[in-house]
């Protein structure tokens, strides 16, 4: 993407369509577009035209539009040919374009090269960069609209704010390591050690909204674990309002992982149901009892199932006989990565006798009670699950994140929290506070490409498609 000339790709999807779009960007745009049209074209206007061969008759008639820089999306001059979006069409179109050009250098564009464009001649940042190969990938309504406030910059302009803090504080501390023998203190009189706790408070809503983000992305990644027959395969067909995945009284029907995706309100959910957790001797059963354990520790989300008889007997809290028998919740509690939600989920709550709850308990924080059968807590679980992937009514502001931000949000955290201890040590430690700093303000600057490799650019960019 150093080859700076100009560049040209079919914009639309391949295939037949009503409208085929082919753009052009780059010096020379006005000169390709009097080539192609045979008039100048008026700025920002579109113009009904033929587009014309070399030897002046017509590929096809539709629309031209002529962007001139910097007010384009690229920045640069950009030509737009609107015509039928048919293939054979689109491609003969393109091959005029590149032969017009020729003299103007055009070349054909790498994926995502105007993008790129646009990155570097400062119209986005990479975070909304990345929102609009997001927004086309979007899969749901609620994912679209967080990348949408992405590319409106609600993310950038939330780490934009963080960095401005953070050079505040990093110009103190450097005036402090400059001017040693003033008296006068510059981080206490400035309540450096007040700034410093409250871009890391800042910064934990950022990354929990975030969090919540990367989840509206990818979705959300749902794992049922128990013991064999406590009902797993019947809450996944409960799920996804079909029988999937097959239900027998016999346990251990599941021998291995089955993947369903459903929506919750508009929310990706990835439901998947697992062998159940026993001592076996069975070669299959004990592969696919690891093969559990995988799916676990790849969780965004798990749920605990149990019967719902042995809940109410041996009680619900996680470790007791009855919700724990084998140790499963102790072994999840090994398994699960730092944050991920657990919920304990007692199902068969049908089968309860009057002698044994009088009435189904109440639901708390952590257990909900469900019948898979008779459909009986399915839509509180759907809420739960529809509140943990952030997609909840009052998460509008929620934006998309990917797991590169993620994990520059962390390194920004850690950094911070090291530099509370170096402020903590007083003089002796400056130097130590300037460079954490100075490490936080770069891990954010990598997620808007203030500070961002070469390598990471490329990375990024070849993962959209060749027209955008």
């Amino acid at each position: 993407m150093n080859d700076s000339r100009p560049i040209a790709a079919i914009a639309t999807a391949s295939g037949r369509g009503a409208i085929g779009v082919v753009r052009v960007s780059g010096a020379g745009a006005a000169g390709l577009a009097q080539a192609i049209t045979g008039r100048a074209l008026v700025p920002r206007v579109a113009t009904y035209t033929p587009f014309l061969d070399s030897a002046g008759e017509a590929i096809d008639h539709g629309l031209a539009l002529y962007f001139p820089a910097p007010h384009s999306y690229t920045g640069e001059d950009v030509l737009e040919l609107q015509g039928h979006g048919g293939a054979v069409v689109m491609q003969l179109l393109l091959r005029r374009v590149l032969e017009a050009g020729a003299e103007f250098g055009v070349r054909l564009a790498e994926p995502g090269e105007f993008t790129a464009r646009a990155f570097e001649n400062d119209k986005l940042d990479l975070a909304q960069a990345e929102a609009v190969a997001d927004l086309i990938d979007a899969s749901t309504e609620r994912a679209a609209r967080s990348a949408a406030r992405s590319l409106s910059g609600a993310f950038s302009r939330q780490i934009e704010a963080l960095l401005a803090e953070l050079t505040e504080l990093r110009m103190l501390v450097e005036a402090t390591l400059d001017f040693p023998e003033e008296e006068l203190d510059f981080l206490e009189s400035a309540d450096a050690a007040g700034r410093l706790r409250q871009c890391r408070e800042t910064l934990a809503g950022v990354l929990a909204s975030a969090r919540q983000g990367a989840l509206l992305r990818d979705g959300l990644t749902v794992v049922l674990v128990g013991e064999p027959n406590v009902g797993k395969s019947s809450l996944l067909n409960a799920l996804a309002g079909a029988e999937l995945a097959i239900v027998t009284p016999i346990a251990g029907t599941t021998r291995d992982r089955i993947t369903q995706s459903i929506q919750i309100e508009g929310v990706a959910v990835r439901v998947v149901d697992t062998a159940g957790l026993r001592e076996t001797e069975d070669p299959v059963e004990r592969l696919g009892i690891a093969r559990t354990w995988d799916a676990v520790r790849e969780a965004d989300c798990v749920l605990h199932l149990v019967d719902a008889r042995e809940a109410v007997t041996g009680g619900l809290a996680p470790g007791s006989a009855g919700s724990d028998r084998g140790g499963i919740s102790q072994a999840l509690a090994a398994a699960l990565g730092p944050g991920v939600p657990r919920l304990v989920v007692c199902n068969k709550s049908d089968l309860l006798s009057q002698g044994m709850a009088g009435a189904t308990p109440e639901d708390s924080a952590d257990a909900i009670w469900i019948s898979a059968t008779t459909g009986a807590g399915i839509n509180r679980l759907r809420a739960r699950l529809l509140e943990i992937a952030g997609g909840e009514p009052g998460s509008e502001s929620t934006f998309i994140a990917r797991e590169r931000h993620l994990q520059a949000l962390g390194r920004a955290d850690a950094a911070l929290a090291t530099a509370q201890t170096c402020l903590a040590q007083g003089n002796a430690a400056l130097e130590l506070l300037a460079e954490e700093l100075r490490l936080a303000q770069q891990a954010l600057g990598e997620i808007t490409g203030e500070m961002s490799a070469d390598a990471l650019l490329g990375e990024i960019f070849s993962r959209f498609c060749i027209g955008k």
